[in-house]
């Protein structure tokens, strides 16, 4: 007999939660959420004005090339330097981490030069042999200032002033800038077969030094030889990894299709192993207390508050009442999950037909497979705009000069200066050695005070456009099934072109909702990335307090996130059935699955955990697949096999690719059921099976729910075909 759960509210009185004319996704609706529309097409506008500007006033090739100690770049054409490609640090022992480096903050002198040193050589040495062979100076000079040419100055005033780093090392370009060249031989650190170099000071230093100084470059180094032989193995392999990912998209819209037919049985396989794999620790934890309680005069008989709290989980397992406590947990485990299936099998059958109906409508509706592509090619847009407009807007500004000094205490040092006069200042004499570099780039405008803000706002509408793509695939799909579930006969009753139409209505009439929905979301996702900011900042901090508040909120705000994720997605799915605005949209779900919580609770776990069973399935066969061709293990084809220095590296791309492809079809497949699992719902509350209010849902369906349609006439048949085409669409 039926539950009331499943009978229609008002044959108890109860007044309706839908129109009881209802019969299928509105035609006939108007805009909705007029008002966020308005703000979200005056955002996009402020967004391409805000693009403009940073276009206008920033200047990629200041990220692009490393610049020298003139605010110069090394390598661009029309300049100078546009032979000169490297840049060169005059001494590297004053870096004290490769972080300055790169971020050019290192207090000494920057060069731009056309190749790095490939000896040891120092200053002086080169002016004792200068005397006998100009070639040492003519090698020399190329890493001095340009235009200085006089060998014959004095080492101390050379120095002071810089115009010629004290001594060069062998080095090799990385980054596009001169690094020492570290080599490992035989376990001990070199440079050029050397340990020990002179520094032109009078010193003789260690390539510890140089290590220390450029701590993480001989990583780095090895790290950019890893990635030619990656991109040789890429360039070996291209063909085949393509060929692995189309068979992958070839298995996965297969298994979609079988799981209209392997659906329960898939099902009912995992339910009864899990049932087993209880049972059997059940089993082995009791073998496991008799063994220990039998033994004579041993630890069975020692209990866990005698030995107290030990760091080694091993002594818990060597007495018998730890096995006592799995075994009774265990017990517990099984029992409910026994008593959950004798309660909920129905839930449990109507969850594995709705899995089958989606396999059927997507068969019936296969453009829907393919419009993850649209979502992907929007979302690579979006990604790709916010990632130009934040380069062009960090690369904004004029030049900004500081005062470096390699003396600790200089009054003078990071202040901000001009290389115009900087010698005409008493700067030099208070701060022996100290130089006004480059430092980065910025500015006093108003334009570049808020640069920082213009960042954030970047990043918040950039959160809001891709939230806005990925709601407008979910309305749009929605749309779709929805088409297919409320057409009385399949396929004859769904409407040409479901997936077109459904866009259409999506972006006509529905912009507004879609924007208002995704806003809230980007809100909140927002103010997790500044938590995780402030999390980072904060950790080398030792106010427990506030490291403990913020786990906290980072913990509220993702809870909130997936459940603002969730409520969104049957939002839309009202939205793209009924076509009214987010807020009764949204409420009208809520409501509904809260009326329907325990079949809400099965089919989501149901349909997450096979559809997660199937990417792993997927991914993981065409990955075992690969491995054995890429490691010639099949021998029919082992000839064909390109030569690799990595064989990991296009068995990991396929692997990898092979779950993402499975994950785009499988989310077009989870947001059929989640669709068609709604209309299900209110299929239940509209519609009580007589010949005026028919039910929609599957046979299967109304035979679980012991549910029936009564006879109709023919005429009746066709007079609400009649009615169908004035809003199927």
């Amino acid at each position: 007999m039926a539950r009331k759960t499943d009978i229609p509210p008002s044959y108890y009185g109860e007044p309706r939660k839908f129109d009881p004319s209802f019969r299928g996704p509105i035609h006939n609706r108007g805009c909705t959420d007029v008002v966020c529309c308005v703000i979200f097409v005056i955002f996009i506008l402020g967004y391409i004005a805000l693009g403009t500007v940073a276009w206008i006033h920033g200047d990629p090739r200041k990220v692009v090339y490393p610049t020298d100690s003139h605010g110069q770049f090394c390598g661009q054409q029309g300049t100078p330097n546009a032979n000169k490609a490297i840049l060169f640090y005059f001494n590297i022992l004053q870096c004290a981490n490769p972080a300055v480096l790169i971020n050019l903050q290192c207090p000494t002198t920057q060069l731009c030069v056309s190749k790095c040193p490939d000896r040891f050589a120092t200053y002086l040495d080169m002016q004792y042999n200068y005397r006998y062979n100009n070639s040492y100076w003519e090698y020399y000079r190329q890493f001095c200032k340009p235009g200085f040419d006089n060998p014959r100055k004095s080492v101390a005033q050379v120095l002071r002033d810089e115009d010629c780093p004290s001594m060069i090392v062998p080095s090799r370009p990385f980054l596009q800038r001169c690094f020492p060249d570290f080599i490992t031989r035989n376990g001990t650190l070199t440079v050029a077969n050397k340990t020990v170099f002179k520094d032109g000071l009078g010193k003789t230093r260690s390539v510890i030094d140089l290590r220390d100084a450029a701590n993480g470059i001989t990583s780095l180094l090895d790290a950019k030889e890893v990635g030619m032989k990656i991109f040789e193995d890429y360039a070996n392999s291209w063909y085949w990894i393509l060929i692995g990912l189309v068979i992958t998209m070839v298995v996965s819209l297969a298994f979609i299709l079988l799981l209209r037919f392997t659906a329960g049985v898939l099902l009912w396989l995992i339910i009864f192993g899990v049932i087993a794999v209880v049972g059997y620790g059940i089993w082995h934890c009791y073998w496991e207390f008799s063994t220990l309680r039998g033994k004579p005069h041993g630890d069975g008989d020692v209990t866990i508050s005698d030995i107290g709290f030990q760091t080694d989980f091993r002594v818990y397992l060597q007495l018998s009442q730890t096995w006592l406590i799995f075994m009774i947990s265990l017990s517990v485990i099984e029992a409910v999950i026994i008593i959950i299936l004798i309660f909920l099998r129905r839930r449990v059958r109507i969850a594995i037909a709705l899995l089958k109906e989606g396999s059927r409508a997507i068969g019936y509706i296969m453009s829907t497979l393919f419009y993850p592509i649209v979502t992907f090619v929007l979302l690579a847009i979006c990604i790709a705009y916010w990632a130009v407009t934040a380069v062009f807007l960090a690369s904004s500004g004029d030049a900004v000069y500081k005062v470096m000094s390699t003396q600790d205490k200089c009054m003078y040092a990071n202040l901000t200066c001009d290389p115009e006069t900087f010698s005409q200042t008493n700067v030099t004499k208070v701060c022996p050695g100290s130089q006004c570099t480059f430092a980065f780039y910025g500015g006093e405008s108003l334009y570049h005070r808020y640069i920082f803000v213009l960042q954030l706002g970047n990043l918040l509408v950039f959160l809001w456009l891709v939230n806005f793509t990925i709601a407008l695939g979910q309305c749009t799909l929605a749309g779709a099934f929805a088409s297919y579930y409320w057409a009385l006969r399949k396929p004859q009753d769904i409407p040409s072109c479901p997936l077109f139409s459904s866009f259409s209505r999506a972006v006509r009439y529905h912009t507004g909702s879609l924007a208002f929905g995704s806003l809230i979301l980007a809100v909140v996702q927002m103010f997790r990335i500044v938590l995780e900011y402030l999390d980072h900042k904060l950790k080398g901090a030792h106010n427990a307090f506030a490291r403990f508040l913020i786990c906290c909120l980072k913990c509220c705000f993702w809870c909130l996130e997936h459940f603002i994720k969730f409520m969104n997605r049957n939002a839309y799915i009202m939205i793209a059935i009924y076509g009214k605005n987010f807020c009764t949209s949204a409420k009208d779900a809520f409501f509904l699955l809260m009326r329907n919580v325990v079949r809400v609770a099965v089919l989501d776990k149901v349909t997450d955990f096979l559809l997660f069973l199937g990417k792993v399935l997927i991914s993981g066969s065409v990955g075992v697949l690969a491995f054995f061709f890429f490691t010639r293990k099949i021998p029919v084809i082992q000839e064909e096999v390109p030569s690799l220095n990595y064989y990991w590296v296009p068995l990991l791309t396929v692997i990898f690719g092979s779950y993402l492809i499975a994950h785009g079809f499988f989310n077009v497949y989870a947001m059929c059921v989640d669709t068609l699992f709604l209309c299900f719902l209110v299929d239940l509350e509209v519609n009580n099976g007589s010949a005026a209010r028919p039910f929609y849902m599957s046979s299967t369906l109304r035979q679980i729910l012991n549910k029936k349609n009564s006879k109709r006439r023919k005429d009746e048949i066709a007079g609400e075909d009649e009615k169908r085409g004035t809003y199927t669409g």
